[in-house]
């Protein structure tokens, strides 16, 4: 790369990432990781989180996996993907039987300019927040499938090539509790985000195969979540390494639906994330873990954890697990502060629309942000209130 592509966030060469080395993954698997890893993952995933402090009882803890209960016992969009909700190709004749369709029936998608105005709208009625299409990068797919339950680590090759297309959703996450982080509050709005992405991608790949054609529903499993969103025009990347919206800022969760059905791309958008991003950085400062890069973008990241190639912001995910460790839960504290994460209201709209213009008085905006006092944290005893 060089000139203005190597300048351009989200350029570069990559290839498709191994599911195996997420960071979620790393601290479950005994046959590739350090034991201080092991250790982070037996800390975090086998024990009770909840604690006396202020936002971490058990009243907060019970709350969130309230929120969660979808998508932990039904929907399994963090797992390896192909099962529960986001089943990938479930028995045809016996949809047919309990949705009352003929078998083989198609209905006809010639018009793709309809046909994708009708699944837009589909998705938004039945829960997304925001919703577009883009054509299935392959390079986005994990290059192996891994079961931190089982270790069980294969190849992904089972996509057929007539799944060209993806509809992408974003689902907003309650703005209130996402302000408590990183405390309970804020995971469960986490929660509630994951359990509308089972419901909402499994109902809409549901509607596809009513209609005759194929489509598999995804959570964070089988896909790269983040750069599909930019190829479906849902927003930009931020220094956080989180997809920053139009709408609501990073404060989403992101499922994908891969399908055959016919469909009009939309393109990526520019609205102002990057040029903001250079002179912001209140989400590293106010990283806990400091895994939030204050330095430029780069094409290698800190950790095998990283898909390393593109030119962007890198995380480094072994610190941000670290803190997630000691805190007895996840975080959010990036995307509260951030100064694209505010209300979808008109003068945020308004706002929003001179970041993405005059990206001159970005530092008056920053002014401005602190000076109202967004991205303060709040108690769990006044969310209750």
């Amino acid at each position: 790369m060089k000139g203005e592509e190597k300048r351009k966030i989200g350029s570069g060469e990559v290839g498709r990432f191994d599911q195996r080395n997420t960071m979620f993954n790393r601290p479950r698997d005994p046959e590739k990781s350090s034991p201080e890893i092991l250790e982070m993952g037996r800390k975090h995933y086998g024990v009770h989180r909840f604690k006396d402090d202020e936002g971490y009882t058990m009243l907060d803890w019970a709350f969130a996996m309230g929120t969660w209960y979808l998508e932990r016992w039904w929907g399994f969009g963090n797992m390896v993907g192909n099962e529960g909700l986001y089943e990938w190709f479930p028995d045809r004749s016996k949809i047919a039987e309990r949705d009352r369709i003929p078998l083989g029936e198609k209905w006809d998608a010639s018009d793709a300019d309809k046909i994708t105005r009708i699944i837009k709208k589909a998705a938004l009625y039945m829960g997304a927040s925001a919703v577009g299409i883009c054509r299935l990068d392959r390079r986005w797919i994990y290059s192996h499938r891994f079961d931190p339950r089982t270790l069980e680590h294969v190849p992904i090759d089972d996509i057929p090539e007539d799944f060209e297309y993806a509809i992408v959703m974003v689902h907003e996450m309650d703005y209130t509790l996402i302000k408590t982080a990183p405390a309970y509050g804020e995971f469960a709005a986490g929660g509630r985000g994951y359990s509308m992405m089972a419901y909402v991608a499994s109902s809409v790949a549901h509607f596809i195969r009513d209609l005759g054609y194929k489509a598999i529903p995804c959570g964070n499993d089988t896909t790269l979540s983040v750069p599909m969103a930019i190829d479906a025009g849902l927003g930009e990347l931020g220094r956080n390494g989180i997809l920053i919206t139009p709408w609501f800022g990073p404060r989403v969760r992101i499922s994908k639906v891969l399908t055959t059905l016919p469909l009009i791309p939309d393109k990526p958008i520019e609205i102002g994330v990057r040029k903001m991003c250079e002179v912001c950085g209140k989400c590293a400062k106010a990283c806990p873990g400091q895994s939030i890069s204050y330095d430029e973008p780069t094409s290698e990241g800190p950790t095998m954890s990283n898909n390393h190639g593109i030119y962007k912001w890198y995380i480094n995910p072994e610190k941000c697990f670290q803190f997630w460790v000691r805190n007895k839960g996840d975080c959010a504290n990036c995307i509260r502060v951030c100064v694209f994460n505010k209300p979808n209201t008109w003068f945020h709209s308004f706002v929003r629309w001179h970041v993405k213009n005059l990206p001159q008085f970005d530092s008056i905006y920053l002014w401005m942000d602190k000076a109202l006092g967004y991205g303060k944290r709040m108690g769990m005893e006044d969310v209750w209130k």
